[in-house]
């Protein structure tokens, strides 16, 4: 009864996300996801929104400690797509009507690869005859980079948190002078006074993370007003850190894939007119589990798209989804999935957050 009631409001507080977070019993989980989803339909619309995901380099100078393509991972064929490869696998994304694409490497901040990226951004800006949306998740950067790359034609960038807790922010990054929540979140900032249309997220059911942890990220993305959520469970990568300290201990599958879903579900209750993706790695855990991201409200899916002889060596996690797939198939698989949760493909449009238009509209 107290669900209910609770999902009743316009507005929830603190304690009401905890409590909703705190909840296992199976209908009133219905009752949050049939709730979050009806919120999704209202904001946004039965329409789900496509981002052609390449995958261009896992060259990373970065460390993380659950991380498979971490820059002391021996086992690691380490690759950098040519300027051409990137451009054919925007062009296919054009093509094909996607209307959005996302370019994601491993982490560098040198100049080669700033200029690489602006030069790239333009060249798909022209090739789409400037119709392709274009979504950045390239890590950390200065103010300077990050406004070359807005200059050349990107829109949105993801940056994830991976936890708001600054103490198990330390814990899962080495503490070296290059993994600092400080610069993260002046990343953060500056993205947002450039521009761009912001996205970060978190991973769900980390070692030592708790349902209140998670209820505070929620609360840190109203806090950073974000525009966009990029957020998944936790898996393990071998030959990491955490992979070898946690193997055998991390929390169940299920318990993994059921604290996913409630993160989209709640972040869609509290923040209501954002856009929240269902990621890879929920699939990971569980074969349905991008479909029951967005019956839980998301409304965003990143096809992965990036050249077949490349997909297998961009693996953050162990087990990751879709690697043997290629992008033709892709496109056929999650055109089944969306049908299969009564949504529709928004093909040929940006999908841009309503939020962030809301935001622009206030300043």
């Amino acid at each position: 009864m107290k669900t209910a009631e609770i999902l009743k409001k316009e507005k929830l507080t603190k304690e009401d996300l905890l409590y909703l977070m705190n909840i296992e019993d199976p209908e009133d989980l219905n009752l949050i996801y049939k709730k979050a989803y009806e919120i999704k339909e209202r904001e946004i619309g039965k329409k789900v929104f496509y981002r052609g995901l390449i995958e261009f380099s896992n060259n990373c100078i970065k460390d993380c400690n659950y991380c498979g393509i971490r820059r002391s991972s021996k086992g690691v064929d380490r690759f950098f797509m040519e300027k051409n490869d990137v451009l054919e696998s925007a062009k296919w994304i054009y093509e094909n009507n996607y209307g959005s694409l996302v370019l994601q490497s491993g982490e560098r901040q040198d100049e080669e690869f700033t200029l690489f990226v602006e030069e790239v951004v333009k060249e798909i800006k022209q090739l789409s005859n400037g119709e392709l949306g274009i979504t950045l998740s390239l890590g950390e950067q200065s103010r300077e980079t990050y406004k070359r790359w807005f200059d050349a034609g990107a829109h949105r960038y993801l940056l994830r948190v991976e936890t708001s807790n600054e103490e198990l922010y330390k814990r899962i990054h080495p503490q070296d002078g290059k993994h600092n929540f400080e610069n993260r979140i002046r990343s953060l900032k500056d993205l947002r006074d450039i521009g761009y249309q912001v996205g970060t997220g978190v991973m769900i059911g980390l070692p030592g993370q708790s349902n209140e942890d998670l209820v505070e990220d929620i609360l840190f993305y109203e806090k950073m007003d974000v525009d966009m959520i990029g957020m998944g469970p936790y898996i393990i990568s071998d030959e990491t850190p955490m992979g070898e300290e946690y193997r055998g201990s991390v929390i169940s599958k299920e318990k993994r894939v059921s604290l996913g879903l409630k993160m989209i579900a709640l972040s869609r209750l509290y923040l209501k007119d954002i856009n929240i993706a269902a990621t890879t790695a929920l699939q990971g855990l569980d074969p349905l589990g991008r479909e029951k991201g967005l019956k839980a409200g998301a409304n965003v899916l990143m096809p992965v798209t990036t050249k077949d002889e490349y997909r297998a060596k961009y693996q953050l996690y162990n087990d990751k989804p879709c690697i043997d797939d290629t992008a033709e198939q892709c496109k056929g698989c999650l055109a089944g999935r969306v049908k299969s949760v009564g949504d529709e493909i928004a093909y040929g449009e940006w999908g841009d957050s309503p939020h962030y238009f809301k935001r622009k509209n206030k300043l």
